[in-house]
């Protein structure tokens, strides 16, 4: 490696995986340089969160930038952990710096097919990544009272709505996005989409929320009117706008092979019910794209709490690390793409060629196990499974 990629380091299982992934998947092969930055709860508490913003701004310096599972704190975390506030979602804060747009895809493997019988093809998940409930004001309202929003204007006009007059207890939230936000995910979703060359599909729910998702939907309405139609065209591809639930039903029915684009919190949702349905949250791929060509890998899964605690207990775990090694294959291959080290790529490209070939031999995690049409697997612990990868690798 020439130039540094930036490394997140995370919480709880997946934690503990990583260190696993670099101590026999990647420091024996390759010269790994990274730039560090422990995302771990303890940590970001420590310092106020303030190392989530550097790692942000660390990955927009040098390009590239891979990322372990988090804890976005609950009530329950402020007591585990001895917080001294309940800090945001690590990676709304880092989707807010980049500004970009989260591309999720399932990983493919013979022998664990979809629970949805027709899907032929992977589905990708296009999940703006900025604003909405991730940038959120909440107010747990006490009493009866009047609800307002107000928007004060620069030159100091008002525009003023009643949201609701509350006769008892009850709460409020309110949520934003920008038009230069929307914009930039808009793009984001036509350039991937000619990238591919798939059908691209947007969804929202503009008949409800006539000014906040029509925003949605117009913008992107103009911008490919304006600068993608004819590129569509040529390349064979279609965009199309439906309502939310519509797209729900259309795509519990159709083949797969598309792009299916999603507000912040919808692409949350259903990227998890896609990831899910083809097999395991933990066999899909990751990466947040931003305008200006800057990429963060990142499994789309937590921090797999439950297996942290039988780790601490000392009890056998078969915690599965496909998605945590596809994020370090992503974040490599593409600082190898932009260093023009092609040594690299193909690092990146044989290591994943291992972890498909291991399962396809079925050697799996209890999770795929459970779900694979292959006969006579042997389930290996966590460790195990990253060590047969490891003789997989070397065999190929």
């Amino acid at each position: 490696m020439t130039t540094p990629l930036v490394e997140m380091d995370g919480d709880e299982m997946t934690r503990i995986i990583w260190r696993m992934v670099k101590d026999e998947l990647l420091l024996p092969y390759i010269d790994l340089k990274t730039k560090y930055y422990d995302l771990g709860l303890e940590h970001r508490n420590e310092t106020d969160d303030q190392v989530t913003i550097d790692s942000a701004e660390a990955t927009k310096k040098y390009g590239v930038a891979v990322k372990c599972a988090t804890i976005t704190p609950n009530a329950a975390r402020m007591t585990e952990y001895n917080l001294k506030e309940m800090w945001k979602s690590p990676n709304g804060t880092i989707r807010a710096a980049l500004d970009g747009t989260v591309f999720r895809a399932p990983i493919i493997v013979k022998g664990i097919e979809p629970c949805v019988k027709n899907w032929e093809k992977p589905i990708t998940l296009a999940r703006h990544a900025y604003g909405d409930v991730y940038k959120n004001t909440e107010i747990k309202v006490p009493g009866a009272g009047k609800a307002e929003l107000v928007f004060t204007a620069a030159d100091g006009t008002e525009i003023r709505e009643t949201i609701h007059e509350f006769d008892g207890p009850g709460i409020l939230q309110g949520i934003h996005n920008t038009d230069k936000s929307i914009a930039s995910f808009a793009r984001a979703c036509f350039n991937y989409a000619l990238d591919i060359k798939q059908d691209l599909w947007f969804a929202t729910k503009d008949t409800i929320s006539k000014k906040y998702d029509h925003n949605f939907k117009d913008i992107f309405q103009e911008i490919y009117d304006a600068e993608y139609k004819e590129k569509f065209e040529s390349a064979g591809i279609v965009y199309f706008y439906t309502l939310i639930d519509d797209a729900v039903a259309r795509v519990m029915k159709a083949k797969g092979g598309f792009i299916w684009a999603c507000k912040n919190y919808d692409g949350d949702v259903m990227s998890d019910m896609v990831s899910s349905a083809f097999g395991s949250l933990a066999m899909m791929t990751s990466v947040l794209v931003s305008p200006d060509g800057v990429y963060e890998y990142e499994a789309a899964h937590g921090t797999v709490q439950r297996h942290y605690y039988k780790h601490l207990a000392g009890e056998e775990t078969s915690t599965n690390s496909v998605a945590t090694i596809f994020a370090w294959t992503g974040a490599l291959r593409k600082r190898g793409e932009l260093d023009g080290n092609k040594e690299l790529m193909s690092f990146a490209d044989k290591l994943e060629r291992a972890i498909l070939t291991t399962i396809e031999s079925g050697r799996m995690t209890k999770d795929l196990a459970l779900i694979t049409s292959l006969e006579d697997v042997k389930v290996l612990n966590t460790e195990d499974f990253i060590k047969e990868i490891r003789r997989t690798f070397e065999a190929l």
